[in-house]
C-alpha cells in the first residue's frame, strides 16, 4: 500500500502588540505591533507627573526595546495630535531615526515639537482614507471624530490578520466641521473581518453618549448674545473647532479676538497656515493693543484651561501676566473640564478668578465643555461594527479597561477572547488565537526633569519628598589632611527643618551630637569618610528624631584643610 505523503504545514505568522505606555493609567500612550522581525509603532505621547513626582516637567515611555531593535522600525503612525500621542516624539527621535507618518494637522503640531528641540523628523502627511504600507503592515486611515481636528482610526492588516485600532473618539453626528466618523468604512471593514481590536477605555464607565461639540457651541453663543463685559475663554490651544467657534461668536457680535499663551499662538498660527481656521481679516489683534479695545468689543482667548502654575490664565488670576489685568466684571470661561487629578489646581483658579471680582463659568455651572472619548453606547455602537476576533481594551485605568471588557462581554464576546494587559506584557496573537505570552518587556516610566532624562528615579523622588516634608540639616567641618583632627566645626545649617532662632538649644545639642560622633570616629581611628559621615548621619537622625518625631536629610560636608 503507497503511504500518502503530506507536505509540512507552514507556520502561523504571529504578532506581537506590545503596551508601552497608555494602560493602567491617563497618557503615555504607545503601542507596538512586531511582525514578521518588522516593528510598527502607533503614536508616541507624554503624561504629566503627579503629585509626588516632586520637580517632575514630564513623563514619557521607556523606549529600551525600541532602541535594542530599531534596525526592525518600519515606522511610525499618529493618530492624533494630542499630547499624550504625540509628546515624547522628540526624545524618542533623539534615539532612534525613523519616518513618521500623520494628517496634515497632526504633523504640524509635530512639527512645531521638533523645532523647540533642534529635530528635524523624516514628517510624511497622509489624508483620512489613505492607505500606506509599512513593511508587512498595510494601513488604511479611517476618518473619525474627536475633540481635535485631523483624528484617524487605524485598520492594519498584517500577515497574523486585521487590527484595528479606534484612536481616540467620539461619535459626533454634527461635528463643528461636518466631517463625520466614516460609519460605512467601519462596517466594510468589520464585515471582511477583524483578528483584533484595539479601543479608546477613556469613558468606559460613563453611560449613555457623549454630546456633541455644538451643544458647547450653544451655550458660547448665549454666553457672547449676554455678556456686556470682557470675555476671557481658556480652552485646550488643540480644540481647533472650540476656537472657531468662539472667534465665529467674536465676529457675530462685533469683537476683536486677542490670543494669550504660547501653545494657543502656535497652534492658532498653524491652523490658519493649514487652513483649519477661517477667520475674517481684521479679527485677531496684537495682545498688546488690547488697551486700545473698548471691553464690549474684545474676546481672549487664552491657555490654562487647566490651572496650569505657570499658564496664561493663572498669571492672569494672579496678577502677574504682563498685558492682561483682570478688571472686576471680567466674564471669564474655563471651557474644559479638568483632567483627573488637576482639580484643586483648576479649583485654585477659580476661587482667585472670584477674588479678583470676575464672573466665572466653568463646568459645574455651564455646558461649557463635552469629553472628546466615547461613552458605552458609542463603544456598543463600534464593536457592533467592527466585530473582533479578540479584544484589548486600551487608553484608561485598570477600573477602565475592567470595565470596557465587560461591555465586549456584554455583547456577546466571550470572556477568554478579552486581554487585559500592562505595560510591557506581549499579546501573542495570529488568526485563530490570542494569549499574553510569559515574557514582558521594560517598560518603566521615564522621568524628564529639565534637560535630564531617566536620571531621576525612585531614590531622588523620595529624597525630594522628605525634603519636602521634613527639610534638610547640613553638618559642616573642617578636617586636618594629616592627623584627621578637626580643626573647625561641626557647624549646623538648617534648611526647611526648623527655624533657627526659636530652636537654638535644639541646634546647640545637635552640634554636640555631631562633635560627639566626629571623636568617636576619631578615637576608633576611623579615617575613611564615608564611614565618618555614616556615623555623623545615624547619631544626628536618631538624636533629631528622638526629640522632633521627624526625619530631616542629613548631609554631611567634610572640608580638607
Amino acid at each position: 500500500m503507497r503511504r500518502k505523503i503530506t507536505k509540512p504545514r507552514k507556520s502561523m505568522p504571529h504578532l506581537k502588540v506590545i503596551p508601552i505606555g497608555g494602560l493602567n493609567e491617563i497618557g503615555k500612550n504607545m503601542t507596538v505591533l512586531e511582525c514578521n522581525d518588522q516593528i510598527l509603532i502607533i503614536d508616541c505621547g507624554l503624561s504629566f507627573p503627579e503629585d509626588e513626582m516632586y520637580g517632575i516637567d514630564i513623563v514619557i515611555p521607556d523606549f529600551s526595546y525600541l532602541i535594542e531593535n530599531q534596525s526592525k522600525i518600519v515606522g511610525m503612525i499618529i493618530t492624533h495630535g494630542h499630547e499624550d500621542h504625540i509628546g515624547a516624539i522628540p526624545y524618542l527621535l533623539k534615539k532612534v531615526k525613523l519616518p513618521i507618518y500623520g494628517t496634515r494637522l497632526t504633523l504640524g503640531l509635530v512639527e512645531n515639537k521638533l523645532k523647540e528641540h533642534k529635530i528635524i523628523g523624516d514628517l510624511r502627511t497622509i489624508d483620512a482614507g489613505d492607505k500606506v504600507k509599512m513593511g508587512c503592515f498595510n494601513i488604511e486611515t479611517i476618518r473619525t471624530t474627536h475633540s481635535i481636528a485631523d483624528a484617524i482610526c487605524l485598520a492594519i492588516d498584517t500577515p497574523a490578520g486585521m487590527v484595528f485600532h479606534s484612536g481616540d473618539f467620539k461619535i459626533d453626528y454634527t461635528p463643528i466641521d461636518g466631517e463625520p466618523i466614516d460609519f460605512c468604512r467601519l462596517a466594510e471593514i468589520g464585515k471582511k473581518g477583524v483578528t483584533l481590536m484595539l479601543c479608546d477605555s477613556t469613558n468606559a464607565l460613563r453611560p449613555g453618549f457623549t454630546a456633541s461639540e455644538r451643544v458647547v457651541g450653544e451655550t458660547i453663543e448665549n454666553i457672547f448674545r449676554t455678556a456686556e463685559t470682557r470675555i476671557i475663554i481658556a480652552t485646550f490651544s488643540s480644540n481647533v473647532h472650540r476656537v472657531q467657534k468662539i472667534i465665529e461668536n467674536a465676529v457675530k457680535m462685533g469683537r476683536k479676538v486677542a490670543i494669550s499663551g504660547r501653545s494657543m499662538e502656535n497652534v492658532v498660527a498653524l491652523a490658519i497656515e493649514l487652513g483649519y481656521l477661517n477667520i475674517p481679516p481684521g479679527t485677531i489683534v496684537d495682545l498688546k493693543m488690547i488697551k486700545n479695545i473698548p471691553d464690549d468689543k474684545l474676546v481672549i482667548i487664552t491657555t490654562g484651561s487647566q490651572g496650569e502654575p505657570m499658564s496664561a490664565l493663572s498669571r492672569i488670576a494672579s496678577g502677574e501676566h504682563r498685558s492682561v489685568k483682570l478688571k472686576k466684571g471680567d466674564m471669564v470661561v474655563l471651557s474644559s473640564t479638568p483632567v483627573p487629578g488637576n482639580e484643586k489646581t483648576v479649583s485654585n483658579v477659580v476661587n482667585k478668578l472670584f477674588e479678583k471680582g470676575a464672573n466665572v463659568i466653568y463646568s459645574d455651572i455651564a455646558d461649557i465643555h463635552v469629553s472628546g472619548h466615547a461613552c458605552q453606547e458609542e463603544l456598543k455602537l463600534l464593536h457592533s461594527l467592527i466585530k473582533p476576533k479578540f479584544f484589548m481594551p486600551v487608553h484608561g485605568e485598570y477600573r477602565h479597561l475592567i470595565r470596557h471588557g465587560q461591555l465586549a462581554e456584554g455583547l456577546g464576546m466571550k470572556k477568554e477572547n478579552v486581554f487585559i494587559l500592562d505595560n510591557g506584557d506581549i499579546l501573542d496573537v495570529t488568526k485563530r488565537s490570542a494569549h499574553i505570552a510569559k515574557e514582558k518587556i521594560e517598560a518603566d516610566a521615564i522621568l524628564v526633569d529639565g534637560l535630564g532624562v531617566g536620571d531621576v528615579g525612585n531614590i531622588v523622588l523620595r529624597d525630594r519628598k522628605m525634603l519636602s516634608e521634613s527639610g534638610l540639616i547640613i553638618v559642616v567641618a573642617a578636617i586636618e589632611k594629616e592627623s584627621h583632627m578637626v580643626v573647625s566645626g561641626p557647624d549646623i545649617i538648617s534648611r526647611g527643618f526648623v527655624y533657627v532662632r526659636e530652636n537654638e538649644t535644639l541646634m546647640d545639642e545637635a552640634r554636640k551630637v555631631a562633635e560627639a560622633a566626629l571623636e568617636k570616629c576619631q578615637n576608633k581611628n576611623i579615617r575613611d569618610w564615608n564611614n565618618m559621615k555614616s556615623q555623623v548621619r545615624d547619631s544626628l537622625g536618631a538624636y533629631i528624631y528622638e526629640k522632633t518625631k521627624r526625619s530631616p536629610i542629613i548631609l554631611p560636608i567634610f572640608l580638607e584643610v
